[in-house]
């Protein structure tokens, strides 16, 4: 799946009052929970002015949850060395059950490497990118954190201020969708960020966005188990209009092995997973899966919003100047990765933003998709 890059628009919102001392108490113990593993931690500087930290995986912000406490993540392979050398092998859950001696504890701390999650059966990789974290702004110069490590942006007291509440900070708006969701792609939100790039994010929620979940990390919930990937950090490159069109491979997937919600940015690179635990419809399976744009419209004034969706170009305009999915798949029942059996196109707005789709041999199932917002048809 893919989309072509472009601009959105700033969409302006009511800053947080910081003469309340209970809003100003309440952000300086969030900022404070988000920080407290990162600021000794090493860090890299992205050229858009983010900081990227450098946390311990298993101090990473989902463990804080009750069901996470104590617990090690998924697919781990690393050793932290403690002192100059290492004297220790991975070894498997059976193994570290059935021999007390298998790990030197003087020298290294080891962590233990559990089952990777079953790949859905028919995942092709060919024609995709060889390596797609690349596409992150922060690693244009060859930056990575250590193994043992995940990068984090580092939230920013800014950030918070343009939110409307602190405990609003890093949800989305409530509204009447399906109770159990997680969503991933890519964004551009100058409330959340400060900045109009397109960025790459994850969202989840199991009672549809009124007290659950969040963006990124910036709860307990999603497990990142990658030492590469930033979630919530910058696209590079980006789709030009008549220019250069770029697009980023994702896919999620629900393992059958041990029932967590998997996602992969790229051929092959696991990003981290949604434990089971977080949902109650998803838990099993799910029912629909969307594909798409969303822009926020307030209607302030009585008018439709001037921010773009996608390129900012209907899709009329096609390949090049319209943003666009790509081999649109589904995992199924088996974990077998195959064609859309029955996908619908929506426009909630066709005559602000709409869509095109089709199917041909390169890139299967697809759609065009976008537009300006606003204008002399979509007043």
């Amino acid at each position: 799946m893919g989309e072509g890059g472009g601009e959105v628009k700033e969409i302006k919102v009511e800053p947080l009052n910081r003469s309340s001392k209970r809003e100003c108490n309440e952000m300086e113990h969030l900022l404070g929970c988000l920080h407290r593993h990162a600021m000794s931690s090493p860090h890299n500087q992205s050229p858009d002015g983010d900081i990227i930290d450098c946390v311990l995986l298993h101090h990473q912000p989902a463990f804080d949850h009750p069901q996470l406490k104590g617990q090690q993540p998924s697919v781990i392979t690393y050793n932290l060395l403690l002192q100059f050398k290492c004297a220790c092998r991975v070894v498997s859950c059976e193994e570290l059950r059935s021999d007390s001696d298998v790990m030197t504890w003087d020298l290294t701390v080891c962590l233990v490497l559990q089952d990777p999650p079953e790949r859905p059966r028919a995942y092709e990789a060919e024609g995709m990118m060889a390596e797609e974290e690349h596409v992150q702004l922060w690693r244009m110069s060859g930056e990575t954190c250590p193994e043992g490590t995940i990068p984090i942006r580092r939230t920013r007291e800014e950030d918070m201020l343009r939110a409307s509440s602190v405990r609003r900070f890093g949800r989305k708006p409530r509204r009447a969708v399906r109770r159990d969701s997680s969503s991933n792609g890519h964004e551009v939100s100058p409330e959340l960020y400060g900045d109009n790039y397109p960025r790459f994010f994850t969202y989840w929620t199991n009672d549809a966005y009124e007290t659950t979940g969040c963006y990124n990390l910036l709860c307990s919930g999603f497990v990142q188990t990658n030492n590469r990937i930033a979630i919530g950090t910058a696209i590079s490159p980006i789709s030009t209009y008549n220019g250069g069109q770029f697009d980023i491979t994702l896919l999620v997937w629900k393992d059958p092995k041990h029932g967590h919600w998997w996602l992969e940015f790229g051929p092959g690179v696991l990003v981290g997973y949604w434990p089971s635990f977080l949902f109650t419809h998803l838990r099993d399976h799910a029912t629909m899966v969307q594909f798409g744009g969303e822009v926020v419209n307030s209607r302030a004034g009585g008018i439709h919003t001037s921010t773009a969706m996608g390129s900012g170009h209907f899709s009329g305009e096609g390949f090049g100047k319209a943003s666009y999915f790509r081999n649109l798949q589904v995992v199924d029942w088996d974990n077998n990765l195959v064609p859309l059996p029955n996908l619908r196109l929506l426009a909630d707005h066709p005559d602000c933003y709409d869509i095109r789709g089709g199917v041909n041999g390169d890139w299967g199932h697809y759609f065009h998709y976008g537009g300006p917002g606003r204008n002399v048809r979509c007043p």
